[in-house]
């Protein structure tokens, strides 16, 4: 019951970082921060999310958690690495991005994918290497005629 607390404490106390950290900023960063996520996710990530349900998954319902896990994952990663892709042109200060941002969050992706497949084709297998099932006529019971 303790540990309840401990983690709620603990959320709180990031909660309050963060709108610390958001108070700092200006109002508009802010705006722009969160209508750019609004644009981003309602006009880019849930229709092709939508796409893949509707083209992929309806046809193979066994493949929905490995895809459902590599687009949650690749959507985090984008929604992480975004900010630093998108950053405009070089900087005074050379260590402030120091990585190739793009080619590190592509190899990400890169490696979600192939999880993903490999998922994907351990699922398969599994799916063709099963025993047998019985009929449903074999699984029932026969049961008396209920009593009136």
């Amino acid at each position: 019951m303790a540990g309840r607390y401990v983690v709620g404490a603990l959320g709180l106390a990031l909660m309050g970082l963060g709108v610390s950290l958001v108070w700092a900023q200006s109002p508009y960063d802010v705006a722009v921060w969160l209508v750019g996520a609004v644009v981003l996710h309602d006009g880019v990530v849930a229709p092709l999310v939508l796409l893949v349900g509707l083209g992929v998954l309806a046809a193979r319902p066994w493949a929905r958690g490995p895809v459902r896990a590599a687009l949650v994952t690749a959507g985090c990663l984008t929604a992480i690495a975004l900010p630093d892709i998108l950053r405009p042109g070089p900087v005074n200060n050379a260590t402030v991005l120091p990585l190739d941002y793009v080619r590190n969050w592509l190899a990400l992706l890169g490696v979600v994918g192939v999880g993903s497949g490999l998922a994907l084709l351990v699922k398969r297998w599994q799916r063709g290497h099963r025993a047998p099932r019985k009929g449903r006529g074999e699984l029932r019971e026969k049961r008396p005629p209920a009593r009136g």
